[in-house]
């Protein structure tokens, strides 16, 4: 029992246990989400591949030159919104892309190549509108990319490519 007391007595003032308040913690978290603005890199291993080497077959030139014929008002953008988070199938985009269009959805890993990283300003500036709608219709030959052209409509790919250019934002 001596020996117990011994240890607890010890370690209450070799091993003092801190008390921080909730100010301290938060303080703390901003220092450290400050430090990581400071160095992009770490943001950019976090966001997904940028840029991503892709060989990804040129749509027809019928589509190449496609623009969005629908506005990129709220409600466009909205419904864009819901069919990547969740309604479209076989499998909603967020699944492979990520809630944040980043590349690394849930089943991204193990995919090869990953998914586009929609937050790759880079990339995206390259991809016309008539090209993501080729791809989105069509799928990709050699990815996981799906064809959509059996379950989206025409405007509901539009509506798709206003959310997630607003990634590259």
């Amino acid at each position: 029992m001596k020996f117990f007391l011994l240890i607890a007595t010890v370690s209450f003032f070799v091993f003092p246990v801190a008390k921080v308040s909730a100010d301290e913690q938060l303080g703390s978290l901003d220092r450290y989400l400050s430090n990581i603005s400071m160095h992009p890199t770490k943001l950019i291993i976090a966001s997904g591949i940028c840029p991503q080497l892709r060989k990804t077959k040129k749509a027809p030139s019928k589509y190449l030159l496609k623009k969005n014929p629908l506005f990129a008002n709220a409600k466009n953008i909205e419904r864009g919104k819901s069919l990547y988070q969740k309604n479209s199938k076989p499998t909603s985009c967020k699944m492979c892309h990520g809630i944040r269009g980043n590349g690394n959805g849930r089943l991204a890993r193990g995919l090869e190549p990953t998914p586009r990283n929609f937050t790759c300003t880079e990339i995206m500036k390259s991809l016309s509108d008539g090209q993501l709608f080729w791809v989105i219709k069509n799928g990709s030959n050699g990815t996981a990319m799906p064809a959509f052209k059996f379950t989206l409509s025409d405007k509901e790919i539009w509506q798709i490519i206003h959310y997630l250019k607003r990634f590259s934002y």
